[in-house]
């Protein structure tokens, strides 16, 4: 017994060190466990904070979407709708959106309301309110929404150009018509471009987006809008780890266009450019492939009045170097019209700079001017028109009085001539100041009388015959 005593003892005494090192690795595992998860973000904060200004919306249809199209497969894979099933003839759709201002101004995709003949936004509070186009963006698959109420919760705006590609983002959407579904991830680059968008710089994400969140916000760790959730990579039509966003800098300044003059207007060079590879480089004696090579040029274009000539290489626009063909549409896009700007450019083999006056971009005609409902048809001609803000004055080139006209029916105006976003500057002899003297002038009209109406019109100003009121 002393003896089997004794080989306890010694038993204990060798296996004593080991506990300790079992413990103390226990003790370390729960110390890294704990660091890693104080090092997380703190996302249920951060959900509950933003969630207010997310919006679910819900749209109804009398026809299919139209066919074709940059976002037709997209629309079509994202949201289940059929393609031109004559069966069906009432479709919805699901998606998400943002509240962009108090008074009710919401950003979403196009192709969420591609085709709708009514729309439904949906708050986080359960309240249900039908929305207006503002106006739509196909180039950039934008569209802004109004709504009518008061005092909303409004999203506040992030800097996109201060994104790390690694951090931490978090989406807000309906997939699947789950309201204020969250989901999370990393920037997986900036600046992507895609072959069916040439004027986004898509930021890439791991979020998981699935059909409805199209449109919905994405966030950064401070609950800024950063970007716009809008096209998945997939093979399958769901989330395979490869999402695009729209940035919030493009996404609002198209925005603020459609708010104010209902069209979007972009900088204009006028050229056809491609990529220089690796035996383009080396006939051209650089270092590396790089730059955009001008292959054609659009005559009376800014780029033909600037002196760019075929087969130069465009290597920086502005203050921003070109690392390739296809980052060239983004830049000048976001450029002005009128912008004076430096191209450094490679030519036989010598670095030269020109100088470019950025030209507009011609606006897409399909594109809605604004319909304010709440400035309802006070005249007899079936013309609805609005005040030029000073947006819209740049944008028509309109430096004092006239208006807009943002819808016309059956009366005077149509038989006249006068179409959607045409800007009336004066009747008869008298200059139109705005939207009340329009009125006022055209109330003291003879019925029986032709009166010539002045109208600028895709920056030419023609003159029509106003047969009556």
């Amino acid at each position: 017994m002393r003896g089997d005593r004794q080989l306890e003892l010694d038993t204990m005494r060798l296996l004593k060190p080991l506990f300790h090192v079992q413990l103390v690795v226990l003790l370390c595992s729960a110390v890294i466990v704990t660091a890693c998860a104080r090092g997380l973000p703190d996302f249920a904060s951060l959900t509950e904070d933003v969630s207010p200004v997310v919006v679910n919306i819900s749209t109804t249809s009398s026809a299919p979407a139209p066919a074709g199209g940059a976002m037709a497969d997209f629309f079509q894979r994202f949201f289940g709708m059929p393609g031109g099933d004559a069966q069906s003839p009432v479709q919805q759709s699901l998606g998400s959106g943002f509240i962009v201002s108090k008074d009710g101004h919401i950003l979403t995709n196009y192709h969420v309301i591609e085709g709708a003949t009514q729309i439904i936004v949906r708050l986080l509070d359960r309240r249900q309110l039908v929305a207006r186009v503002v106006g739509t963006d196909r180039r950039t698959d934008l569209a802004l929404l109004k709504v009518e109420a008061e005092n909303l919760p409004v999203a506040r705006i992030g800097r996109p150009d201060k994104l790390r590609v690694g951090e931490w983002v978090m989406a807000i959407g309906s997939p699947f018509s789950f309201d204020h579904s969250v989901t999370v991830g990393v920037v997986s680059a900036k600046e992507r471009s895609l072959d069916n968008e040439q004027y986004v710089p898509f930021i890439q994400t791991d979020v998981a987006i699935n059909p409805g969140n199209s449109g919905g916000p994405l966030f950064n760790l401070d609950g800024e809008v950063i970007g716009v959730n809008s096209q998945i990579y997939s093979q399958s039509g769901g989330y395979q780890g490869v999402s695009f966003a729209i940035p919030i800098d493009v996404a609002m300044r198209a925005a603020n266009q459609l708010r104010d003059t209902g069209v979007v207007v972009r900088g204009w060079l006028g050229v056809t450019v491609q990529e220089v590879d690796r035996d383009l480089a080396r006939s051209f004696g650089m270092k590396r492939p790089e730059g955009a090579l001008v292959s054609r040029i659009v005559p009376n274009s800014p780029a033909a009045q600037s002196g760019l000539q075929i087969g130069d290489v465009i290597l920086r626009f502005g203050d921003r170097e070109v690392a390739d063909a296809r980052a060239l549409p983004h830049m000048v896009g976001r450029s002005e019209p009128g912008e004076r700007l430096d191209l450094h450019l490679l030519r036989d083999g010598r670095k030269q700079r020109l100088q470019v006056r950025i030209g507009a971009l011609e606006t897409d005609e399909r594109d809605q001017l604004p319909v304010q409902r709440d400035a309802p048809i006070a005249n007899n001609l079936g013309l609805n028109i609005i005040d030029l803000t000073p947006q819209a004055r740049r944008r028509f080139d309109v430096e004092t009085g006239g208006v807009l006209v943002v819808e016309v029916v059956r009366g005077a105006g149509s038989q006249a001539g006068i179409v959607r976003g045409d800007v009336i500057l004066s009747v008869g002899q008298t200059l139109i100041r705005d939207r009340a003297h329009f009125i006022e002038v055209i109330s003291q009209l003879s019925p029986s009388e032709s009166t010539p109406v002045l109208v600028k019109r895709r920056g030419q100003s023609i003159f029509l015959a106003l047969g009556g009121r």
